[in-house]
């Protein structure tokens, strides 16, 4: 008879103490737990389970960096160093390689062990739902990244050889196996109100990022991209499945909230309206450094001129139509150059999002009394996370943060659904009412017509003024969220606007015209994100990560490697 390992029961016991009323004393001895006693119960299956919530990484733990703010590979962000493409060698190991499998592996493993414990079929699905919901997710992390994987639904023993060494799956079935998964997963998992557990308003919020990002990338790609010619079929379904999916969180209780900053710098998410599920942090317990990194001496990651310019005018336009003042040439007010102006007639969010000063080398800022002097690489500077009411020790100092990580919330799902109508090609006026315009609404703006009004010059994705115009929503809303930004434009098939010789805007900050004695590098008038680097060029292969060579080495028939590597 396997026995689990004695870590994992420990781990399991640990959790489950955390999440019931039992005493860890009432239970039974440590190195005991076979899989015929440990899967008798759903106290222990919940336990399992609670492992998969490391999965969802927030804001980060302690020092380590998290899904907002830190990825600045986009055109929406320049780092404090250049940040170059992650993928321009084949390395011997990737961590999302390694993880996914790790979890793919207990999910299977739950899978096929819930079926044994005396709990009702309700009660069993549920769990079922939980690790088929986590399959999914981690099946789309492969494939989003490289695309033709090994696709396994056992649990697999080191004597499953023809499985564990076999080829890769065409990732195209991967993804359908995936939709199946999130299916059973959004008809099963109860129907809860929680916030910070497994419920089907949070899988449904999983199911339709997912099932837009596929539909997306299968209606976009083509063979220049070295990918498979678009498929219209699989788009539509998938498109289909991601509207489906919103539509059953609209018609919940969630509403926006009033504030767009407090769903990202709230010490309590759990009273926010719109929050379908978050990460808590407690203070001196379990902590985070983001507000730290914006904060703190060190240089912060600005926001780049392509990103400032995309935001819209109060009356609706953008730069190049907009009848409101356009000068983006900040003058300089009592010692420092001031964006209160130009934050006065640009959607709300901005003002929300970065200082209202710039701060760059030689014109530092205090955000807050007591502060360190910051600075930012673009002069942008990031406050969107940041919370002056937190006490200064636990604010910029170490990673002592404490505020609450949104992971699935309402305005997401809104800006899902209206794409997904509009990539479908059936949305209407009252679709982009009971969505984005909701979030108009929020950053002060007028309302998106499906006959939008005017085009913009610097829409060159090579679509309609009207997917431009989400396109746009979803950038500014989520500006530096959850690396959304990259894979948007890996689905689009638009990555190449991450080349900065082609879009010299995207490695650019702040005009800094008025101020002389700037100490910043600069390219004109404009602060240069670039850090004397050459141009991030941009070339197909970037796509799809490649295969790491130590699998390859493993696995032969991983072979051939993805296009052009």
């Amino acid at each position: 008879m396997k026995r689990i390992n004695y870590i994992i029961g420990l781990s399991l016991l640990l959790l489950s103490a955390l999440t019931s009323c039992d005493n860890i004393l009432d239970k039974g001895p440590l190195d005991q737990f076979t899989n015929d006693n440990f899967w008798t119960n759903a106290n222990n299956v919940e336990g399992y389970a609670n492992t998969f919530y490391n999965e969802f990484t927030g804001y980060g733990n302690g020092n380590g960096t998290g899904l907002f703010y830190f990825k600045t590979l986009s055109d929406d962000q320049a780092g404090n160093s250049f940040t170059d493409w992650d993928q321009k060698n084949v390395l011997t190991t990737n961590n999302t390689w390694r993880d996914s499998y790790i979890e793919i592996r207990r999910a299977n493993i739950m899978l096929e062990n819930v079926p044994k414990i005396s709990e009702t079929d309700a009660v069993k699905n549920h769990w079922l739902g939980v690790a088929r919901l986590m399959r999914a997710y981690e099946y789309f992390k492969l494939v989003r990244m490289f695309g033709d994987v090994p696709y396994t639904d056992k649990a697999l023993k080191i004597t499953d050889e023809g499985i564990i060494y076999g080829p890769r799956t065409n990732r195209d079935e991967v993804m359908d196996y995936v939709l199946d998964d999130l299916n059973f997963a959004t008809t099963n998992i109860n129907d809860v109100s929680s916030k910070i557990s497994w419920s089907r308003s949070m899988a449904n919020a999983m199911k339709a990022d997912i099932c837009l990002w596929e539909g997306t990338f299968r209606k976009y790609r083509n063979t220049n991209d070295g990918q498979p010619a678009a498929d219209a079929v699989g788009a539509q379904k998938f498109l289909t499945a991601c509207k489906e999916a919103c539509t059953a969180i609209m018609a919940k209780s969630f509403n926006l909230n009033s504030s767009y900053q407090g769903n990202y710098n709230s010490v309590d998410l759990n009273k926010n309206p719109e929050m379908i599920f978050y990460k808590a942090y407690k203070q001196s317990l379990l902590t985070h450094s983001l507000i730290n990194y914006t904060s703190s001496s060190t240089q912060m990651g600005g926001m780049t001129k392509d990103a400032f310019d995309a935001y819209l005018f109060i009356d609706g336009k953008p730069l190049n139509s907009t009848t409101h003042d356009k000068n983006l040439v900040a003058p300089m007010v009592n010692g420092k150059l001031s964006l209160v102006d130009m934050l006065a007639v640009r959607d709300k969010r901005l003002s929300e999002t970065i200082d209202h000063v710039l701060l760059y080398n030689g014109n530092s800022n205090k955000r807050f009394t007591g502060d360190m002097e910051q600075t930012s690489s673009t002069g942008y500077g990031v406050c969107k996370y940041d919370n002056g009411a937190i006490p200064i020790n636990y604010r910029n100092q170490g990673s002592s943060n404490y505020t609450h990580a949104p992971i699935f919330w309402l305005s997401v799902v809104y800006l899902n659904y209206a794409e997904a109508c509009a990539e479908l090609g059936n949305i209407s006026q009252a679709d982009l009412d009971n969505s984005i315009n909701l979030l108009k609404d929020r950053a002060g703006l007028p309302h998106l017509s499906i006959e939008v009004g005017f085009s913009d010059p610097a829409n060159n994705h090579n679509v309609s003024d009207l997917i431009w115009e989400i396109r746009r929503e979803r950038r500014c809303e989520l500006m530096f969220d959850n690396w959304f930004r990259y894979w948007d434009l890996v689905r689009w098939h638009q990555l190449e606007k991450l080349d900065s010789a082609r879009y010299p805007n995207i490695l650019l900050g702040a005009n800094v015209k008025n101020d002389p004695a700037c100490e910043a590098d600069k390219s004109g008038d404009w602060i240069d994100g670039s850090k004397g680097h050459e141009a991030r060029d941009f070339d197909k292969k970037y796509y799809l990560y490649p295969v790491p060579s130590g699998q390859i080495n493993l696995n032969p028939q991983l072979l051939p490697n993805n296009p052009g590597w």
